[in-house]
């Protein structure tokens, strides 16, 4: 789509229609099962109109996955340093896990990408997340010699937040299938055991 001028209502009621349909195919069909057809269609457009906006496949893709990955980091930025350390990285466990269960599609493209060796956000990963967890790694350490939490790896520990919040989302069909009729909705245990479990983790001793 031209860049020389702002976009119209329409225009941007169809990128967003276009992004969208885009995430319903991808999420559910994957980046190589998913067809430029099939987002026409389910976005309501003509296959020629979709071409004025996104060039290809690929292009939809990326600009999806971009702004994805803005969103999955906005629960890191919101980290306040001057704010109690436990309380802080509560509340952004919480936040992962709501996002899991509010963008569930969302969350399983990411992992699909991310499992494909990230071939269209590979750079974003290196420079925007690396930069933002290593600023999160610091403010940890600092944390941990100021007394505030436990000694942990500041790495595996963000990394084992993202690995036990975002579980609910990627695989809420195994989830749902083991839990039954006995817990159909796992949001609040789980909200609650991930409380208790990095409330003891991070608490610390003496």
């Amino acid at each position: 789509m031209p860049e020389d001028r702002a976009p119209t209502r329409i225009q941007k009621k169809n990128r967003a229609a276009i992004l969208e349909a885009a995430l319903n195919v991808f999420s559910t069909h994957g980046f190589r099962g998913a067809t430029v057809d099939q987002i026409a269609t389910e976005a309501g457009l003509s296959k020629p109109n979709l071409l004025y906006y996104y060039r290809s496949k690929d292009a939809i893709y990326a600009a999806l996955l971009e702004r994805l990955l803005d969103t999955w980091l906005d629960p890191l930025r919101a980290i306040d340093p001057n704010g109690n350390p436990l309380q802080e990285l509560l509340s952004y466990i919480r936040r992962k896990l709501e996002m899991s269960r509010d963008y569930p599609r969302e969350s399983r493209l990411f992992a699909n990408e991310i499992i494909r060796g990230a071939p269209h956000i590979h750079a974003v990963l290196s420079a925007d997340l690396k930069s933002l967890v290593d600023e999160t790694a610091q403010l940890i350490r600092r944390w941990i010699a100021e007394g505030h939490i436990a000694e942990v790896n500041p790495y595996h520990l963000i990394f084992s937040i993202w690995s036990l919040t975002q579980h609910y989302a990627d695989f809420d069909v195994q989830i749902r299938a083991v839990l039954g009729d006995a817990e159909p909705d796992p949001y609040p245990g789980a909200s609650a055991y991930l409380d208790q479990l990095f409330t003891r983790l991070l608490t610390p001793q003496g």
